[in-house]
């Protein structure tokens, strides 16, 4: 029987117990029905998972005792950055779900010329929480005990400023690309994926990435939605040079 996963910061350590948050405690008892002695698996977002059991149910305190380690899948032998343009509500939410299942290391949001979004500082912040719950419901579902790393949203110009000159692979989806998945050469290990917001990025955006040593890729005779680009995409690589294979 499939175990319910909860994420819990780490460390986490054979034997001791914890609390949880309300929010986690009342999903596993009100909603899943779970009751005093369930075994669930815990795990740290770093990679870690330990059996666990609910120890004691009190109004919406629920403490769970935690058990020996369990074994996890390692990650992906492809390491994938995600450089994903901004786009509105449940687009972005499901870029980030599907990379996280697909297994990418790590997710740049990044606000383009054309991203509708606008954030202050308040409001990044709270999108990095909301992204970052979004990866943990993901990562809960599909079995992975390692969490990618999310960073700060940031403008495209300062993304490609910062980065200096690539050591790994790098790629711009780009519809008028001459260059398709297959014509790729192996990434040796590491990919830098950069995609664009509803709409695309713009013919400067292009010509900037390209100058800094990102190769145009075309996915197929058809343009697709920026999420499902990503998801996609991630998924062909994986494929090919990573897990999925």
């Amino acid at each position: 029987m499939r175990l319910t996963r909860i994420h819990l910061v780490g460390p986490l350590q054979a034997g001791s117990r914890r609390r949880l948050d309300p929010k986690t405690g009342l999903h596993l008892t009100r909603v899943l029905r779970l009751r005093v002695g369930a075994r669930v698996a815990a795990f740290d977002g770093c990679g870690l998972e330990h059996d666990a059991e609910i120890a004691s149910v009190a109004a919406d305190q629920i403490d769970i005792l935690i058990g020996s380690e369990r074994p996890t899948p390692p990650p992906s032998p492809l390491s994938i950055t995600l450089a994903q343009g901004i786009s509105r509500g449940e687009r972005m939410d499901y870029a980030i779900q599907k990379a996280t299942e697909l297994g990418v290391a790590r997710i740049v949001p990044l606000l383009c010329e054309r991203t509708v979004v606008r954030l202050d500082k308040t409001q990044a912040d709270r999108k990095i929480e909301h992204w970052r719950g979004v990866t943990i419901a993901a990562s809960e579902q599909c079995g992975r005990a390692d969490l990618p790393a999310i960073e700060a949203p940031v403008t495209l110009l300062e993304y490609l400023a910062r980065r200096g000159a690539p050591s790994h692979l790098s790629l711009v989806l780009d519809p008028s690309a001459g260059a398709g998945l297959s014509q790729l050469r192996d990434p040796a290990g590491a990919v830098e994926l950069l995609i664009g917001p509803e709409g695309g990025l713009s013919d400067t955006e292009l010509g900037l990435a390209q100058r800094v040593g990102f190769q145009g890729l075309r996915l197929g005779p058809r343009v697709l939605r920026t999420e499902t680009a990503a998801a996609a995409a991630i998924a062909v690589l994986q494929a090919m040079h990573g897990d999925l294979g």
